[in-house]
């Protein structure tokens, strides 16, 4: 079988625990047999970031703005008993909060539908895609606790300048404060990807926030995307037959859920967090979420799987159990990267492969065949064996309909 040459090499970024094990078996089975391909390998399990003291995360990273094209595995960011499971140094970050501030990117998140998947929101015909704006707010907020009665005041002193202080409260008792900020640079390449995706997808995009409230902070944000959007994307949009829109959350919340799909949701940051997790449940797993990194130039893309290292699964795995762990939003990390890079490279060959790959898994699901997650949506929380497959088993499917699909 003649292999699709990728002409510029991608990041591959190995990840912990099952998804790891899976990881493997995808490259092995479903990528390298039909690619020609470059993968610059970085090993961010949590045993070797603490080897390296986290340098491995800001190396992946790095060669991720190098190459343009990024595909990772789920990772732990480790709590206080991973530290003490794993004897590490210390408790290191989140590995795709450090990859995502080198990046500069914004974060979108997406279902794959399934028809014989059931859907929470039924009404939900078509995909959602989620826009999350990842940095600041609460985020890096600094919060704490206040002490009996007393004055609280915000200062911001300008180099050079006057300070300016804000008297915010005055305490009668014990209480809690917090400090949050933003960047017009960020907020600005926020909103060029929120754009650039929905011209991309050619869907309406919509940006929500509580400018009525925060009426300096979330209205900043809603000036700069009104701003961007007239000077530079409006006739885009008016030629692709797409609008743009702010909309307060609240309106917005209700709105999405009364739409069948097809558009893009550009969220603040807490509210990504929160509706990119009520898309999927309402979509109807998380397992089925895609979830890719976009810097806003459009030429820069990391791409992983929505959820987590799945532990239970891998524990079970560790005692010599069977285990049903769904690796589609996994396969789809490996797939939205490579078409990305296809598309860098304008091989529509590589695009192609992608696609095969997303159809397959979709068609084999939409077959009967599937993991125990998507069967206890389909048929039930007492599924019986026999009604899914192992993880094994699916993967088998997969790699057996991948080869007959591709031969045709």
């Amino acid at each position: 079988m003649k292999k699709v040459v990728v002409k510029n090499p991608v990041v591959e970024l190995d990840g912990d625990e099952m998804t790891r094990i899976i990881w493997d078996f995808i490259k092995k089975k479903l990528i390298l047999p039909y690619l020609e391909i470059d993968l610059k390998y970085f090993d961010l399990g949590v045993e070797y970031r603490d080897k390296t003291e986290d340098k491995v995360t800001v190396e992946a990273a790095e060669a991720i703005k190098k190459y343009g094209v990024g595909v990772k595995c789920a990772t732990i960011t480790p709590d206080e008993e991973r530290v003490k499971e794993f004897n590490l140094k210390q408790m290191w970050k989140s590995p795709n909060g450090t990859i995502r501030n080198i990046l500069d990117g914004t974060v979108f998140r997406e279902p794959i539908l399934c028809k014989n998947i059931p859907r929470l929101v039924p009404g939900w015909t078509q995909p959602i895609c989620i826009g999350r704006h990842a940095f600041g707010d609460q985020y890096r907020a600094t919060d704490f606790v206040t002490k009996g009665k007393g004055k609280l005041t915000i200062t911001y002193t300008p180099d050079g300048g006057t300070p300016q202080t804000h008297e915010v409260y005055n305490f009668k008792g014990d209480g809690v404060a917090m400090a949050m900020y933003n960047t017009d640079e960020s907020i600005t390449g926020f909103a060029r990807s929120c754009f650039n995706v929905a011209m991309m997808k050619k869907w309406p995009l919509y940006f929500s926030s509580k400018n009525t409230i925060l009426k300096k902070y979330d209205g900043r944000f809603k000036d700069i995307f009104q701003a961007i959007y007239e000077k530079e994307y409006k006739a885009e949009f008016a030629k692709l037959g797409i609008t743009y829109e702010h909309r307060l959350i609240d309106d917005m919340v209700a709105s999405a859920l009364k739409w069948s799909g097809a558009f893009v949701w550009a969220c603040k940051n807490y509210d990504g967090d929160v509706q990119s997790d009520t898309v999927a449940q309402g979509f109807g797993s998380l397992g089925l979420m895609t979830s890719v990194l976009i810097t806003p130039d459009g030429k820069t893309m990391e791409s992983e799987a929505a959820h987590g290292t799945v532990t239970r699964h891998y524990r079970q795995h560790q005692k010599g159990q069977k285990t049903s762990t769904n690796p589609i939003a996994s396969i789809f990390a490996w797939t939205r990267g490579l078409a990305f890079r296809g598309k860098l490279d304008n091989t529509p060959d590589l695009i192609r492969f992608a696609e095969t790959l997303e159809k397959v898994c979709v068609e084999t699901v939409e077959s009967g065949k599937m993991t125990k997650d998507l069967a206890m949506l389909a048929f039930g929380n007492d599924v019986q064996e026999g009604r899914f497959l192992h993880t094994e088993d699916f993967l088998d499917v997969l790699d057996r309909n991948l080869r007959e699909k591709w031969k045709n």
